[in-house]
């Protein structure tokens, strides 16, 4: 999305691949996931790639180009979910017989799982793709926001902590919207 908007930042870093070894971040998607299945097995294990550089000095409209930029990931998570369950869908519904064990039935997981990860960028604390959205819409400086975002991972944490209730929300609205495609498919024929 940011190349569309005028930011080649991410393809002359090498970046704008789908190769995931170019993504790795060696402490989010190594070390801390290794280490909650050492210290903590069978505990929700997560963890983070690099994020994708952009220099919005090269939009062709900062603001918008912003917000395009930071949907970008959540659409793609919603576009994943409705893919998986349409899979799910033909493949429960070829004439052979799949059995309980198989992928086809872990579909709709990933589904939620991709879901959850849409709602919870969502969320409006930096450096979460919410969080771009809320600046604009609330009108905060550009330099406000980046003092913000400075202690933005912190303050996700606490909150995270403090109110429990959010990992509620985001779980309800991600397995609700999977349950919906789900109802919507099964009776569209």
């Amino acid at each position: 999305m940011a190349y569309k908007c005028g930011d080649d930042t991410a393809r002359i870093m090498g970046r704008m691949t789908i190769n995931p070894i170019v993504h790795i971040d060696p402490i989010g998607t190594v070390l801390i996931p290794l280490a909650i299945l050492w210290l903590n097995p069978g505990f929700f294990i997560f963890g983070w790639a690099k994020p994708v550089p952009v220099n919005p000095n090269n939009y062709e409209n900062r603001k918008r180009d912003d917000i395009l930029i930071s949907m970008a990931g959540p659409a793609m998570n919603v576009i994943l979910a409705i893919l998986l369950m349409v899979a799910y869908r033909l493949a429960v519904e070829l004439p052979i017989d799949v059995g309980e064990g198989a992928v086809v039935h872990k579909m709709q997981l990933v589904a939620i799982i991709s879901m959850i990860l849409c709602v919870f960028n969502l969320i409006p604390i930096p450096p979460l793709d919410g969080s771009h959205v809320m600046r604009h819409v609330i009108g905060m400086s550009e330099e406000t926001y980046l003092k913000i975002a400075q202690y933005g991972f912190i303050v996700l944490l606490v909150a995270i902590n403090v109110f429990p209730q959010l990992f509620q929300f985001v779980w309800m609205v991600s397995f609700g919207t999977v349950e919906l495609f789900r109802t919507v498919l099964l009776f569209s024929s």
